[in-house]
């Protein structure tokens, strides 16, 4: 067995073990990346209530979404360095600590200036969890079981999301915005308490830390406009219509100058912030770009459903948020399941599945979904939208530490976590648009034919028109409101049609990575996730 295939835990004089029981620390460390995915998506619902309590227009207050995710982005790709810096457990603990204090500065804020400040910082706060959740997790199970470790932290990964906007407007409507921000307060105190007494560093991780380490000022520097920028013009594009605005399309220079000089100044650097030579890794690489796919499925799935249910079928938030609950069920038990098969079955056979699943699922959206469609209808086709993601998300994970040597965990799960992020914005920021454009199109379809010389459409508003006054309109008034509502029905049917695009587009993504995951790699479950063949 090579080195890069060697047991993430081995150490000289034989296999590193934690003190603690390894699934306490699982636990532990999936209970602090729940918290912090859970806080990406809370906030949404609470966007409202937050603008009319600090006195801010509804567009102001979405920088309060917008400022996280910017802090947060730039912090997970680095995380890898930064446990170098300060050792991992220290820097998780830092983390656990900053996200838990900002929270409370948060819930107290007494402007949108003062709240904006708090979650820049309550979001570098949780750059980190996810990734030295994730990596903690890789350490502490030798290569034959992480993917039963992985799936209990892809349950955090996967149904905090989903039940983030559900709770976030149940707590807002029934208490208030602030409680939030409150509801982390305990949690982080339990798990910085838990983290300290139960989390070691294993002994190659206090070699690195010795071994001196240089900053790289540039890197970080490129790293934080070339993120930042890219984050905020994602999150602000459609609102702005994207390169018609110049403050767009500087955005977009930015990251783009800034991103491409990080890539070319880091492949020169010996000890750079971020580990680009990890690509040259084919298997990382691929496992990178699925993870970077998934994250846009999963958010545009996420987005899309409650989204029609509410603006199309006039669902309520929690009614709408019942509806993903089926969904949250499946994953809970589908996790636990899959992380057992990454013990039987090559991850690559795992993953070609779940993308067929996800690809076959979305493709079926676009026949089930119509302005008929019922609540139980509506729940098992959001089934069956998650059941693919079940077999990615571990399998995927799993597949992205083949032929990596032990130091270079941290940095793995740092890049890993940060595609998955940004393709989350950048799947938000693509179905935000899509679903504009497409129904605008649909719409000037549809209107073709919308026209007094057209005989049926004349047909129709006569007949409507005579209903109308039947029920008690004027005469004068009865076609008008014909209009109305042939108008308010073709824009229905036209949003619809939008809908069904975007989920077409969906399937053909998943698609396209089920032809992709077949050039991966062959690891052995039995041997500790070595490469065999092809």
């Amino acid at each position: 067995m090579s080195s890069e295939d060697r047991p993430a835990t081995v150490a000289e004089g034989g296999p590193w073990k934690p003190k603690a029981n390894p699934w306490l620390i699982a636990v532990v460390v999936a209970l602090a990346a729940f918290m912090e995915v859970l806080d990406t998506s809370i906030a949404n619902v609470a966007l409202p209530h937050m603008a009319g309590n600090l006195g801010a227009s509804n567009d102001e207050s979405t920088w309060v979404l917008t400022s996280y995710l910017v802090s947060n982005a730039i912090v997970l790709p680095i995380s890898g360095w930064l446990a170098s810096v300060f050792g991992r457990k220290r820097f998780f603990l830092l983390c656990i600590v900053s996200f838990t204090l900002s929270s409370l500065l948060c819930g107290i804020a007494t402007s949108l200036g003062m709240l904006i400040l708090f979650r820049v910082m309550q979001g570098a706060g949780g750059g980190g969890l996810q990734p030295m959740a994730q990596a903690i997790l890789a350490d502490t199970f030798p290569p034959q079981q992480r993917g039963l470790a992985f799936a209990l932290y892809g349950i955090t990964a996967v149904m905090a999301p989903t039940i983030g906007p559900t709770l976030g407007g149940w707590i807002t409507d029934n208490y208030t915005w602030r409680w939030i921000f409150f509801i982390n307060l305990p949690v982080g105190v339990l798990t910085v308490f838990l983290v300290y007494r139960l989390v070691e560093d294993p002994p190659y991780l206090a070699r690195l830390r010795g071994a001196g380490i240089r900053v790289d000022y540039i890197g970080i520097a490129l790293l934080a406009l070339g993120v930042g920028a890219l984050q905020v013009m994602l999150d602000k594009g459609q609102e702005d219509d994207w390169f018609g605005s110049r403050f767009i399309v500087t955005l977009a220079l930015v990251a783009a100058v800034c991103l491409i000089s990080l890539v070319i100044w880091e492949w020169r650097q010996q000890a750079p912030i971020i580990d680009v030579h990890l690509f040259k890794i084919f298997n990382f690489a691929t496992a990178n770009l699925m993870m970077f796919v998934l994250g846009i499925l999963l958010f545009s799935s996420l987005v899309m459903m409650p989204q029609f249910l509410q603006t199309l079928m006039g669902y309520t938030a929690q009614s709408a948020g019942l509806v993903l609950s089926g969904a949250g069920i499946v994953l809970l038990m589908e996790m636990p399941i899959v992380g057992q098969l990454t013990t039987k079955l090559p991850a690559k056979y795992i993953i070609s599945f779940g993308w067929l699943c996800l690809a076959c699922a979305m493709y079926y959206s676009t026949k089930r979904l119509d302005l008929q469609i019922s609540f139980q209808s509506a729940t098992w086709l959001r089934v069956a939208q998650v059941i693919g993601m079940g077999f990615l998300f571990v399998p995927i994970t799993l597949a992205g530490y083949i032929g990596i040597p032990p130091e270079k965990g941290n940095s793995v799960s740092g890049l890993v976590n940060f595609m998955r992020n940004i393709g989350s914005s950048v799947g938000t920021s693509m179905v935000t648009t899509l679903l504009a454009r497409r129904a605008q199109f649909h719409q000037s379809v549809l209107s073709y034919h919308a026209t007094n010389f057209d005989p049926p459409f004349y047909g129709v508003v006569s007949g409507l028109s005579r209903q109308l006054v039947q029920s008690g309109v004027s005469p004068a008034d009865s076609q008008t409101h014909a209009y109305g509502m042939i108008y308010q029905s073709m824009q229905a049917q036209a949003q619809t049609l939008a809908y069904i695009d975007t989920f077409m587009v969906l399937a053909i993504g998943a698609g396209v990575m089920f032809l992709l995951s077949f050039v991966m790699r062959r690891n052995d479950p039995h041997a500790g996730g070595a490469v065999v063949a092809h």
